[in-house]
């Protein structure tokens, strides 16, 4: 924690004594700033705005279960050590005696470009909204006499930054992670899935419709040992066809998907309740991306 705290005084120090004209400066002007909706799906959104001679600033958010918001900002030099750069929020020129408020640090890694935590991420889009530039100092990696200053410029930032907004609030609230690998529950003596399996392959569908990319699904079925054991093979494969004519129905072509029905193999739970047999009566998909 000392470490840290000293670390961020060295830097305050480092920036405060340095003027703007001993800087390399890269920040886009009034004429050149383009935020723009690079992304726009219900699997993922992507704002992006381009600084001039520098790089990119990338802001995400992704289809999840939990809301997420991230920053990347990819160089076009990328970093020759580990070092740290000090974020503010820099008022504009026509905002003359407010001061610059600290957001955050983002740590450099060699080789890699910088980004910065969900928090930060926020905090930065917030600000730009307000029309102030997320700016970064930090010592440049090849000469340590030369600072850097790379600024986001808040021109022209609103009205991409709603339509942003608007294809987040529309991302699916599942990802392929959630879904990848799924469970799916038969009625007793029957293809009919209950109620929680039909609502979860609802949810694979609407992905799908949104996904090109499947390389892969595999489809194995199993059964309670409640009954004939030939008869619970039999019943295991149908029910393992009655999904892949699911997924074709979804347009994923038939050669993708692999079927195998196991019968009384493999249980997960006793057979001796009601509710053991209801989870070995169970299809398990698993779905691979290239």
């Amino acid at each position: 924690m000392a470490s840290l705290v000293i670390s961020t005084l060295i830097l305050l120090m480092f920036f405060s004594s340095a003027t703007d004209a001993s800087r390399r400066s890269y920040v886009a002007t009034l004429e050149n700033s383009v935020w723009q909706l690079a992304s726009e799906s219900r699997l993922q959104c992507q704002l992006t705005h381009t600084i001039p001679n520098y790089g990119t600033a990338i802001f995400s958010s992704a289809a999840s279960k939990v809301n997420n918001m991230s920053f990347e900002l990819d160089v076009m030099r990328l970093p020759a050590d580990y070092s740290l750069a000090l974020i503010e929020s820099v008022p504009p020129t026509w905002r003359p005696g407010q001061g610059a408020m600290k957001v955050a640090e983002m740590q450099w890694r060699k080789q890699f470009n910088g980004d910065v935590d969900e928090t930060t991420a926020w905090i930065m889009l917030t600000e730009l909204e307000k029309g102030y530039f997320p700016t970064l100092y930090y010592a440049d990696w090849h000469n340590q006499n030369d600072r850097v200053k790379v600024a986001l410029a808040a021109t022209n930032f609103r009205p991409a930054y709603y339509d942003f907004l608007n294809c987040v609030d529309g991302l699916l609230p599942y990802s392929f992670e959630d879904l990848s690998y799924t469970v799916l529950n038969f009625e007793k003596n029957s293809t009919e899935l209950d109620r929680a399996s039909k609502k979860k392959l609802q949810q694979i569908e609407e992905y799908l419709k949104h996904d090109k990319n499947i390389d892969k699904i595999s489809v194995k079925a199993y059964s309670s040992s409640w009954g004939g054991r030939y008869t619970n093979l039999k019943v295991s494969q149908r029910r393992a066809n009655e999904i892949k004519d699911v997924f074709e129905q979804f347009g994923i072509p038939g050669d993708k998907i692999s079927v195998e029905g196991f019968g009384e193999k493999r249980h997960i739970a006793s057979n001796q309740t009601i509710l053991g047999r209801a989870e070995n009566r169970r299809v398990v998909i698993e779905m691979v991306k290239p």
